[in-house]
């Protein structure tokens, strides 16, 4: 593997200017000044209440995200690139789940497998047919992106059916604006605290044609033993629509209703944080609590708008996502703006012998996996497990796709010893409405804070760090 890009240095060593005036700014502070400041963040975190858990653990304690006080910094260049990629990408989503679900024309001209469709786990057969509220699937859409040079970014996966993380966005930026005001006024800084209006404005927007003209918006949660509860909280206030439940909701005559203290208020666009499997009993899984009896009823009839859609899954799948090229072919006839990374569908034989013949080389996903879990890394990897997995590819070589191990770039990040380089990636977050696609300029930027390591998940030992892009 290639020495990584590093963000602020770039490859000959010299400061690229979008990080020029903090460089000056690292010049000059002390180390106990940024640990300082670093624990305030913490304590403002553990304040607000600011946590996540991790399903597995045997005390599911609750957990702070590390916090890195560095900000990572992108042109306005880059992001523009950046933002065309990504409405690129997130309007071809959305005709793919509109295609699979209706008139088939990309299986049928043999652009994506049958089986990969309807053998898959995640599709829904409920939705064949079902039409959506003005055709948006894909209302939110987190896009992780990678890069590996200056020039070349990457969509490393495509998160379709609840993407999180969207709260530490915000509160990120919010204190390093209380923590760092010196820093602040050496930079015109992109703003992103219109997230929530900008979220709002797209779920209204999305509202069926017999809501009225201020529709009802509320979002669902599956309560407060799930790991991203906060966000849901948070996100709730900040929208000020109501935090519901399932036992919340009910379904008269094909519409969904909220109980409220002054009695039945009619619900007309749900954004939901619950998983397809829990969101109605009597459709999906009959011992849910978590859903409400009825709700898909009240969606076939086109009287609630669900964000995201029921299904979406069937476009998030890594072995779907090797096709994006040819997908973003097949309906813009454009060349994809953001790259894919390459992949070797383990499915097909001649695919399965090259990874077979290559593990320490190649980092091996689960098809259906997240947060880091499944996975593994060639390099970073001991005989005994690369033995294991060579193992389970052979039982069930569809269930996983395999990557080259990138050089993901790095950025200045303070750890223990200092100042030093560590991987990131970056999440931005994507809004289709009914009028037009929102993206708030950045993202949620996750870094590995162990040296050398690539994982940047929250749930493996990564950290999270404000993203400033420049205007212009």
């Amino acid at each position: 593997m290639r020495t990584a890009f590093d963000e602020m240095t770039g490859s000959e060593g010299q400061i690229r200017p979008a990080y020029e005036a903090l460089a000056s700014w690292l010049g000059e502070v002390r180390p106990d000044v940024l640990d300082h400041r670093r624990r305030e963040a913490e304590l403002l975190f553990r304040r607000i209440g600011i946590t996540f858990a991790v399903y597995g653990e045997a005390e599911a304690q609750e957990r702070l995200i590390p916090f890195d006080v560095i900000p990572r910094i992108l042109s306005a260049s880059e992001w523009d690139l950046l933002r065309r990629g990504l409405e690129q990408r997130v309007r071809v989503l959305n005709l793919y789940l509109k295609d699979v679900y209706g008139k088939r024309e990309i299986l049928r001209a043999g652009i994506v497998p049958e089986d990969l469709v309807f053998q898959n786990p995640v599709f829904r057969p409920e939705m064949n047919g079902q039409r959506v509220p003005h055709d948006i699937y894909l209302h939110v859409a987190g896009i992780d992106i990678v890069r590996d040079d200056a020039d070349t970014f990457y969509v490393l996966e495509d998160n379709a059916r609840t993407p999180s993380g969207v709260s530490y966005m915000l509160e990120n930026r919010e204190i390093m604006m209380r923590l760092f005001p010196d820093l602040f006024a050496r930079h015109r800084i992109a703003p992103v605290e219109n997230y929530p209006d900008e979220l709002l404005a797209t779920l209204k927007s999305v509202a069926p044609e017999s809501a009225p003209r201020d529709p009802t918006v509320v979002l669902q949660t599956p309560g407060v033993y799930n790991s991203a509860y906060y966000e849901h909280s948070f996100l709730a206030d900040k929208l000020g629509i109501e935090l519901v439940e399932g036992g919340d909701l009910f379904v008269k005559n094909s519409i969904v209703y909220m109980r409220t203290t002054q009695g039945p208020q009619r619900v007309d666009v749900i954004y939901r944080r619950i998983d397809d499997d829990f969101i109605d009993p009597l459709m999906f899984r009959p011992d849910s609590a978590l859903g409400a009896a009825g709700l898909m009823s009240a969606y076939a009839a086109g009287n609630v708008t669900l964000a995201n859609a029921v299904g979406t899954g069937i476009a998030d799948d890594k072995a779907v996502y090797s096709y994006m090229p040819d997908i973003v072919r097949f309906y813009l006839g454009e060349e994809p703006i953001l790259k894919n990374v390459p992949t070797w569908r383990c499915r097909e034989e001649d695919h399965l012998a090259y990874v077979l013949d290559h593990l320490e080389e190649l980092v091996v996903k689960e098809v259906h996996g997240s947060g880091g879990y499944g996975m593994l890394i060639g390099p970073a990897a001991d005989k005994a497990t690369i033995a294991a997995f060579r193992a389970k590819l052979k039982l069930d070589p569809k269930g996983f796709i395999a990557q080259p191990t990138l050089a993901l770039s790095t950025c200045p990040t303070f750890v223990e010893s200092g100042i030093a380089p560590r991987h990131v990636d970056l999440r931005p977050f994507v809004l289709t409405g009914r009028d037009k696609i929102r993206i708030v300029p950045g993202g949620l930027t996750r870094v590995a804070l162990k040296e050398g390591s690539l994982v940047v998940n929250s749930s493996q030992g990564g950290g999270i760090k404000d993203t400033w892009v420049l205007d212009k």
